[in-house]
This record gives C-alpha cells, sequence and structure tokens, in this order.
C-alpha cells in the first residue's frame, strides 16, 4: 500500500489505460488525470477508426510491434469483460499491381515475426470468396483484426480510475508544471494540484507540454489531419471486413482503405493532409500559433521537400471527392463518388525530428519523476492497456 498521487495529462485512451493501470497496480496510490477538454477522450481517440490492429505492419523488436500484440490480447479480454463491442470481421491487405507483392511478401514476414495469429497469403480467387467485390491480385489475410468502440473502452477506464478513488478533473488545461521538494506541482491559471510523480500523455499538444516539464525540444509534433467519406447506406453491403492497401513503406501511414464500423456504417480513408492547427479538424481552421511554430521548425522544410509530391495528391483528393475516390476504387471495384458521403476527420499528432524524420516508433522520455509520451501514433489505440503496462514499469520499476 502506497500514499502517492500520479499525476496524469490527458484524458485520452492512453492517459486513462495509465491512470487504470497504476491503480491496479499499486493499490492506495491515488490517480489524477488532468483533461483541458469537458468530457475524456475527444480528440484523437474520439476520432479514430475503431480498428483493432494485429500487428502486420511494425518493425519486429519495436515497441510498436510488442505493445501492438500485447494490448490486442488484453483489449480483447477486456471488452468481453465488460460487454463492450469487440468483433472479429478479418482484414484483407490487397496488392493490386505485380510491383506490390515484393512489399506484401515483406510485410508478410514482418507480421510472422510479429506472431500475427492465423495470417496467410491468398489469391485473387481467395480474396473473391471473403470479398466479393474488392479487387487485387493477390492479399494478405488477417482473420483475427477486429473492430471496437474506443471511445467506449476510454469511459470505462475513467470509471475505474474514480472507483478506485482516483479523479478525472475535466477543464483543467495544464499551463505550468514545476518541480517542488519532494514531488511536482501541477497549475491551470491561479489552481495548483501537488503530485508525487507525473505521466504527461498529452497527445496532439505533446511537445508543447513537455516543454513545461523541461523535456528536451525534440520530436515536434506535426499536425495531420485524416478525412473520410461514408458509403451510402445503400452500398454499404459490398464491404464485409476491413481492406487495406498494401502500404509505402516510406510513410507511417496505411492509405485509403475501408473500414466497418460497430455502429455498421462503412468509412473510406483517411488521407493524410498536413493540417494547420493541432485541433484542424475542418479544412479552413487555421491556428496562426501552431502555423508558426510548424514555419519556424527546421524539420517541417526538411521533410517538406522530401515529400511536397505526396502532399500535393493527398490534398487534391482533400478538394476533390472524385479524386480521393479514385485509388479506393482500385480495391473495391465500381466504387466512386456517388456511392459516398463526406465523413468526419481525425488529427493524427505525428512526431518529427529536427532532421525531417517521420518518427515511426513510439518514443517515451524520462524527466526526473515525469514521463512523457512523446509519439503515441497508430497503433496506441490497439496497445493502449500494454503502453500503460510499459510506463508503469518504467516510472516504478526503473
Amino acid at each position: 500500500m502506497t500514499d502517492e498521487t500520479i499525476g496524469i495529462v490527458g484524458a485520452g485512451i492512453v492517459g486513462l489505460a495509465t491512470g487504470r493501470e497504476i491503480a491496479l497496480r499499486r493499490p492506495g496510490t491515488r490517480v489524477v488525470v488532468f483533461e483541458k477538454e469537458q468530457q475524456v477522450s475527444l480528440h484523437q481517440t474520439g476520432h479514430n477508426s475503431g480498428v483493432v490492429h494485429a500487428g502486420i505492419y511494425y518493425t519486429p523488436g519495436s515497441l510498436k510491434a510488442d505493445l501492438c500484440v500485447r494490448g490486442v490480447s488484453l483489449l480483447r479480454e477486456y471488452c468481453q469483460d465488460r460487454a463492450l463491442p469487440y468483433q472479429e470481421i478479418g482484414k484483407l491487405v490487397v496488392a493490386v499491381r505485380e510491383d506490390e507483392l515484393g512489399r506484401m511478401e515483406n510485410l508478410y514476414e514482418r507480421a510472422r515475426n510479429n506472431h500475427v495469429p492465423d495470417l496467410r497469403r491468398i489469391s485473387r480467387d481467395e480474396i473473391r470468396e471473403l470479398e466479393p467485390h474488392a479487387g487485387g491480385i493477390a492479399a494478405l489475410h488477417s482473420p483475427r483484426t477486429a473492430i471496437t468502440d474506443y471511445p467506449a473502452i476510454a469511459r470505462e477506464f475513467a470509471q475505474d480510475i474514480t472507483g478506485s478513488g482516483g479523479e478525472v478533473k475535466l477543464g483543467f488545461p495544464v499551463t505550468g508544471i514545476t518541480n517542488v521538494p519532494g514531488g511536482i506541482e501541477v497549475a491551470s491559471g491561479q489552481q495548483r494540484v501537488r503530485v508525487d510523480r507525473l505521466v504527461l500523455c498529452a497527445g496532439l499538444h505533446s511537445d508543447s507540454v513537455a516543454r513545461l516539464a523541461q523535456d528536451r525540444r525534440e520530436p515536434k509534433i506535426i499536425p495531420f489531419r485524416g478525412e473520410y467519406m461514408l458509403l451510402k447506406p445503400d452500398r454499404t453491403h459490398l464491404v464485409r471486413g476491413l481492406i487495406y492497401p498494401v502500404p509505402d513503406p516510406r510513410y507511417p501511414f496505411l492509405g485509403v482503405h475501408f473500414t466497418p464500423r460497430v455502429d455498421g456504417t462503412v468509412e473510406v480513408g483517411p488521407n493524410a493532409v498536413l493540417a494547420l492547427a493541432r485541433e484542424g479538424y475542418r479544412l479552413g481552421r487555421i491556428s496562426p500559433r501552431d502555423l508558426l511554430g510548424l514555419a519556424a521548425y527546421p524539420g517541417s522544410w526538411r521533410m517538406a521537400a522530401q515529400h511536397w509530391r505526396t502532399g500535393v495528391k493527398e490534398y487534391r483528393g482533400s478538394l476533390s471527392t472524385a479524386a480521393f475516390m479514385k485509388d479506393a476504387g482500385q480495391y473495391v471495384p465500381g466504387v466512386g463518388a456517388k456511392d459516398v458521403v463526406r465523413g468526419g476527420a481525425g488529427v493524427r499528432a505525428q512526431a518529427l525530428d529536427r532532421d525531417g524524420t517521420l518518427v515511426d516508433d513510439f518514443r517515451i522520455h524520462q524527466v526526473g519523476r515525469i514521463t512523457a509520451v512523446r509519439n503515441a501514433p497508430s497503433p496506441a489505440a490497439t496497445a493502449s492497456m500494454a503502453i500503460a503496462e510499459h510506463i508503469v514499469t518504467a516510472v516504478f520499476d526503473a
């Protein structure tokens, strides 16, 4: 039993999973979650597509690979225990051109090294058996890939925290973090809360909050907006499971894909366009402060020099439904602009190093009594419970 107070900045799924793990592993510890919004899971978690990734894409031995695979089993068990949605609808990673077959084979070997269950290569005819309306010449089939409701899971985590005697302080934007004798003072305007240790899970604001804690400046968060189309209700029958392209290994994005949701809708997307605000869910949303921060960071210009052609293509899809659906139509032939309506959008907190490199793996820093999660992109929701285990071990057992 302990009488410590542990603070968590950020009530997204990673922050809430971490608070829950602390309460479970260290009975008597009081957890306080600080969240600037008036509800939990409003940003990345609330705009998540709901996919529970099986671990196909990630470099063997990386934190992403290890924590994703571990996280799937934890999440499945938790959803079953709490009667939360968890549907193993399966995924196809589809090659539509001969020149993608080598990359698909590399994915297969990577997934085998990550112990992805029941994964197999399938032929054109086998694709049609699983997805009668899909295109492609070959695919990887991951039957255990699932969909869920991450905001519902996050709300359940929050209840676990409060049920153990902790607190989720909503409407508490953190404006100051100060080391004081024997602990840390967390400020929001004139409010002050003292904690013994602090974990930063601030998502889209992870770099700016980390700077309050005197962590290093890099990596910087670059916001990428991912926009979705929705299949019209009379077209959702064309897609049974998840249909993904073979991803481009140069980017940490998976490409436009078809995603059934637990509510019965089917999303098409996302693209990946540079957002001009950290919370820039709409095309016209611009934050001068965020834009100035992008322009002042050398890594932004180096990234642009390397990837501007891809950026132009992504913006074309953002402005034109026909352009957006052109690539998607390769995977479900016959589906085009007439079959979709504009859906929602999310913003991904993508970490960028000073040399212009898009950070691929999870990145977690330790600064004295403060643990800063600096990069936690997809599959962070899938891996959230395993990330929580990793953080709590680092905080208390290091």
